[in-house]
């Protein structure tokens, strides 16, 4: 990963209260609607802190406003995997080292579907990477037939997968290495280098198949691989490797794409996961012919660029999809809290989804207040943060928790996004995303930096059902509509 500056925002707090407001004379097509209770729960963060996701009474209203937001389930767009982070593996031992009874009440709070944030997406490394307890990959010996599931992560990574799962078994697993083995290297060891060349391509792709079936052995599925993490960089202080785009292409289209056809592996393979500046680097990719048929989609990070670099590569292979797995937050934020998750927000996470990304993550799912533990042999970042901090059986919901929390809480695993359209003049830093879940219900999410409260009728097109919420500025608020 690479560290960046945020700015810091001159924000005006303007708090206003839910206002339940009589019809203004809006067009003639939003005149009717039904009214019917308890059937919208809504959850808010304000600026001030007064509310963290904090659930409050709204129902269903026959009044109307100036402003109309329509959600239309008839337009659908990309599929949601979800919304989540890396459980690296200091993040899986600072979980295990904690009580049963504290790692089940934070498990809860970040995976439960119902009562928690709802997080539906996780990535995994496959061995070491820059937060580990240890340096090592899953075939350390030479010869990829002496690859096995590591001591450590049969300690701390699979059991505390598991019990994730329990909680929610529609979690959707990415999982990516820092290095290859040692072996296949021409450095010889996890930090920096390359591999050695075609005469180590097989054994690479065969380290994924071996990898996808032993953790289907465990009862733990892949959804999707990518080849290196952060392709273009590399580090001396902790695994990590330059993989060419030729290489990637090669490895894929000539190796691990047929390899997965023969075992019958529907795992998806994933290109570039690195940053939104070099999109080039998967666009080349892409339009290898032969690596192309095995490719699901592109993975980005939030490190460099911006997310317009989807757009990019979506306009020449719309048919692929777009992920983005990877974003820390840290000491280096230099705003307040709140700056920063508004920041997040509106820079990152909802232009990724608006623009087409399935999913979207943030690092570490858990670090502790010392912003470790990092991996032995040298620290890269020294301030990370991941969505939650524990020191020992105590932890705190960090802002990347609220960030995530308020899309995990309204859009499933499995949801369509849809379109949302205004009727009525809106102002400039009003965002809204809409989702219609599996089981018919809409997620909506608002985020209001305009420098004013706005009152808003909010109109599911499909039912004609309706009601009106004053959104304060400087806050967020995230809605299910039955």
């Amino acid at each position: 990963m690479k560290k960046y500056l945020i700015p810091v925002l001159s924000l005006l707090l303007v708090i206003a209260c839910t206002d339940h407001n009589s019809d203004p004379g809006s067009p003639d097509d939003d005149q009717q609607g039904s009214t019917e209770n308890n059937d919208v729960r809504m959850w808010l963060t304000t600026q001030s802190k007064v509310y963290m996701m904090k659930e409050l009474p709204i129902e269903y209203s026959n009044d109307i406003t100036d402003v109309v937001l329509r959600l239309d389930p008839t337009v659908k767009y990309q599929t949601i995997d979800g919304f989540g982070g890396g459980l690296t593996g200091s993040s899986a031992y600072l979980l295990k080292q904690m009580s049963a009874e504290a790692r089940a009440k934070v498990l809860k709070e970040l995976f439960d579907p119902k009562e928690g944030a709802g997080l539906e997406s996780l990535r995994l490394c496959i061995g070491a990477s820059d937060f580990s307890m240890a340096l090592y990959t899953y075939c350390d010996k030479e010869g990829i037939d002496n690859f096995a599931i590591p001591e450590i992560d049969k300690r701390d990574l699979l059991p505390v997968l598991k019990e994730i799962l329990a909680i929610n078994p529609k979690i959707k697993l990415i999982a990516s290495p820092w290095s290859p083995p040692a072996w296949m290297k021409s450095s010889g060891q996890l930090n920096n280098g390359k591999l050695k060349g075609p005469e180590v391509y097989d054994a690479y792709a065969t380290y994924f198949v071996k990898y996808v079936e032993a953790m289907k052995a465990e009862g733990i599925t892949i959804d999707a691989i990518t080849l290196q993490n952060e392709a273009d960089f590399e580090s001396g202080v902790h695994p990590s490797m330059k993989m060419t785009w030729q290489e990637q292409a090669e490895i894929i289209g000539k190796y691990l794409g047929p390899k997965f056809k023969t075992a019958g592996i529907t795992t998806k393979i994933l290109i570039l996961d690195h940053n939104f500046d070099i999109y080039n680097y998967a666009i080349n990719v892409l339009r290898d012919a032969t690596a192309n048929q095995y490719i699901d989609g592109t993975a980005f990070h939030g490190y460099a660029g911006n997310p317009s670099a989807i757009n990019a590569v979506k306009a020449e292979f719309p048919d692929k999809s777009i992920y983005e797995t990877e974003l820390s937050g840290g000491g280096w934020n230099t705003g307040t809290e709140m700056e920063t998750l508004f920041y997040y927000l509106t820079d990152f996470l909802v232009p990724c989804i608006q623009n087409g990304s399935s999913n979207y993550m943030m690092f570490n799912v858990a670090l502790n207040s010392q912003h470790g533990p990092v991996t032995p042999g040298g620290v890269f970042c020294e301030d990370c943060r991941g969505i939650v901090t524990i020191d020992g059986d105590t932890y705190k919901k960090e802002l990347e928790y609220y960030l995530l929390g308020h899309f995990g809480k309204v859009c499933r695993s499995g949801a369509k996004m849809i379109s949302t359209s205004f009727l009525g003049t809106l102002p400039d830093g009003v965002t809204a995303t809409a989702f219609l879940n599996p089981d018919g219900s809409k997620g909506l999410v608002i985020v209001n930096k305009s420098g004013n409260s706005i009152n808003l009728t909010v109109k599911d097109q499909a039912t004609s059902k309706r009601f009106v919420y004053n959104v304060p500025n400087l806050a967020i608020a995230s809605f299910i509509l039955k």
